[in-house]
């Protein structure tokens, strides 16, 4: 069985999505884009420098592009079992899947990307990477330190991204590298995404959810914060909202996929990330980037 996967932030690279815009239907998507977004995001993804693309009004719109836009142009050799996308990619798959259309999915993503921003500049905050110990070690240290700080991203056994307020952050580091962990690596993010301090920006989220349309998928997704496989728009919603401030169960997921069948995994849009995190979860399935023609 096939599963799609779909990258979330930190993908991006300049000339992303560039080959697709000779395809003509990516170029009517790139060109509709633009004009939802009001600039020209399409010219800044194919030719602009790193720090454009780092950009928050830029960064998560251009991965979701990219990915969405590379899943329409497969046509008829898109044929998924199962999706599932790692945090901002879980919209990508929405609308691949068609679940949501495709104006919804990127009036989403702004509005996802400006919240975020707003509630990172609200309070200071930050993650780190944690390489090397158990996820309930992880767990019960981030749960015994009284500041904000959680285990924020699973990214595959033996890496997980905790999140949360810079002190709670800094102490965890401290106290996970005692505990044995091979590195405490802090990232440079803007912010605690996936953690309680993201709670401003999942309530003005919610409400813009709560106000689209969205349809059973095309085949199950398996969600960040509850990594089963589930058709009911309604489950969606409520899993979509939650993810903000909820864990990105990545490693799950994909443990869930392979047990219900999943065989093959490919990437659906900029970079191979999550290809080397599936390959940790099991070196048995078969990993391949999505390509097109124009």
């Amino acid at each position: 069985m096939k599963a799609y996967v779909f990258p979330g932030q930190g993908a991006q690279f300049s000339g992303m999505g560039k080959e697709l815009y000779e395809n003509e239907q990516a170029k009517a998507l790139f060109e509709k884009a633009n004009e939802i977004i009001g600039f020209r995001i399409s010219d800044i993804m194919f030719s602009g420098s790193d720090e454009e693309l780092k950009e928050t009004k830029v960064t998560q719109p251009a991965i979701f592009l990219h990915s969405v836009i590379l899943a329409k142009t497969l046509g008829a050799d898109f044929q998924p079992d199962m999706v599932a996308g790692h945090s901002l990619g879980e919209f990508s798959a929405l609308v691949a899947a068609n679940a949501l259309s495709f104006e919804d999915g990127l009036k989403l993503v702004i509005t996802r990307a400006n919240a975020m921003q707003k509630a990172c500049e609200a309070q200071p905050s930050t993650m780190a990477a944690i390489l090397g110990l158990a996820n309930e070690v992880v767990e019960e240290i981030c749960n015994g330190i009284d500041e904000v700080v959680v285990a924020a991203n699973y990214n595959c056994p033996g890496q997980i991204v905790i999140s949360g307020s810079i002190e709670g952050v800094d102490i965890a580091c401290q106290q996970l590298t005692a505990a044995g962990a091979k590195r405490a690596l802090k990232l440079n993010v803007g912010g605690a995404f996936h953690s309680p301090l993201m709670e401003p920006a999942r309530l003005e989220l919610q409400e813009a959810i709560e106000n689209v349309s969205i349809m059973p998928p095309v085949c199950p997704i398996y969600q960040n914060v509850d990594p089963v496989a589930n058709t009911d728009p309604q489950k969606i919603k409520e899993n979509l909202i939650t993810q903000l401030t909820g864990a990105v169960k990545w490693t799950q997921t994909v443990e869930q996929m392979i047990a219900d069948g999943a065989d093959q995994f490919v990437e659906v849009g900029p970079g191979n990330v999550l290809q080397g995190l599936v390959k940790k979860v099991s070196r048995e399935v078969q990993t391949s980037s999505a390509t097109t023609t124009a």
